[in-house]
């Protein structure tokens, strides 16, 4: 079975799971040549006994058309993660998630996945797009982000605090670098 590379991203109103809550999340299913075959994404109601962290509220102010589009069409979160593994079990291959970072997007999405499946079709591991770029450039982490990364990298596609746009872009991007390293 293929690698399928599930370039994840998700919105937030804090820093860590149960605490705080994952507002939304999306999947953009890529095939290593850079052929998108599927998107999932889902807006969740808060957790109970969770609540905003001032600093990360604080910043939401400043995205008003990305907080209100985590903030529509509000499903349970146990069953938006009951469809993601369904969604993830229907993809064509074995999925690896990727992000950027994903040191903290995959901390929720497992986070949630354990909490309300009780299981993780990604095991216990995320690629990380920022340390794939610092093997890339042979530079030091903090110098692979993406201001310092080769233009060609990037396809025209927005970032938007949007998860389902900004999941489709950092695939594209995370494609990119695979083509580019595979050929070398």
């Amino acid at each position: 079975m293929p690698e399928i590379y599930v370039s994840t991203d998700i919105e937030t109103d804090g820093q860590i799971p149960g605490a705080n809550s994952m507002l939304s999340f999306a999947s953009a299913a890529y095939l290593a040549d850079k052929t998108l075959v599927g998107t999932f994404a889902a807006n969740l109601k808060t957790l109970p006994d969770a609540s905003g962290d001032p600093k990360t509220m604080e910043w939401w102010q400043s995205q008003p058309e990305a907080w209100e589009a985590t903030r529509t069409d509000l499903q349970e979160p146990a069953d938006a993660m009951q469809s993601y593994v369904s969604w993830l079990k229907s993809l064509p291959g074995k999925p690896v998630f990727v992000a950027y970072p994903a040191g903290f997007d995959f901390l929720f999405v497992y986070w949630y996945l354990i909490r309300f499946t009780g299981e993780s079709p990604f095991s216990f591991s995320a690629l990380d797009i920022k340390s794939y770029a610092m093997a890339m450039l042979k530079t030091e982490y903090r110098k692979s982000s993406k201001r310092n990364m080769p233009k060609h990298w990037f396809d025209s596609l927005p970032h938007t605090h949007v998860a389902l746009d900004d999941a489709i872009e950092q695939g594209a991007l995370f494609c990119n670098m695979l083509a580019e390293n595979l050929n070398q």
